[in-house]
């Protein structure tokens, strides 16, 4: 039985390959729409049980992984910035405070299904108005949630972390290994 990781990231598919190297990762086109009512710490989940349902149709015999990752701070998700304004909307709302990473995974295989919801607290320090410009004009903001990456020059910006490392990078790997050793057996 194969393993197929529902994602494009680089940074997830990254991460597996510590997790196990016969793995195959997939693009997914999957309807990503959040239902208004959606608890913000829950989305993550809600769009990963998405994305693994949509991959396990197409790899029916297969275990499925579908992962989806989302920061929030206060009570908004923060998704993608899609401009260097909106980005330093972001950086400003994170300067100071603490937020949560909430990284959804769901594990399909022939019906079965586990879905799980990993938060990680991160505290950025208070940011100047410089760092951010700085920050937000290299091309590292523009492909992640909350318009930044741990594992790069935002890891500048950071003053602490309270959680797994790997869920901020976008797969917590220790929850995910247990949780892909029970289909397995």
């Amino acid at each position: 039985m194969n393993i197929i990781l529902a994602s494009a990231s680089p940074r997830r598919r990254e991460l597996m390959s510590v997790i196990t190297s016969d793995f195959t990762a997939v693009s997914i086109d999957a309807d990503e729409t959040l239902p208004k009512d959606t608890e913000p710490l829950k989305a993550s989940e809600y769009l990963a049980e998405i994305k693994a349902s949509a991959a396990a149709e197409k790899y029916p015999d297969d275990i499925v992984i579908g992962c989806d990752t989302t920061v929030i701070c206060g009570d908004k998700i923060l998704g993608k910035p899609k401009d260097k304004d909106e980005c330093r909307q972001f950086m400003n709302m994170l300067s100071g405070r603490n937020h949560q990473v909430a990284t959804g995974c769901c594990i399909i295989s022939k019906g079965r299904k586990t879905s799980f919801t990993e938060i990680t607290d991160v505290t950025f320090r208070q940011l100047t108005d410089e760092e951010i410009e700085e920050y937000i004009s290299t091309d590292e903001p523009y492909d992640k949630a909350g318009g930044y990456g741990i594992q790069g020059k935002a890891s500048l910006l950071i003053e602490k972390i309270n959680g797994d490392y790997f869920n901020v990078v976008g797969l917590p790997l220790s929850h995910l290994n247990q949780a892909l050793n029970l289909y397995k057996e």
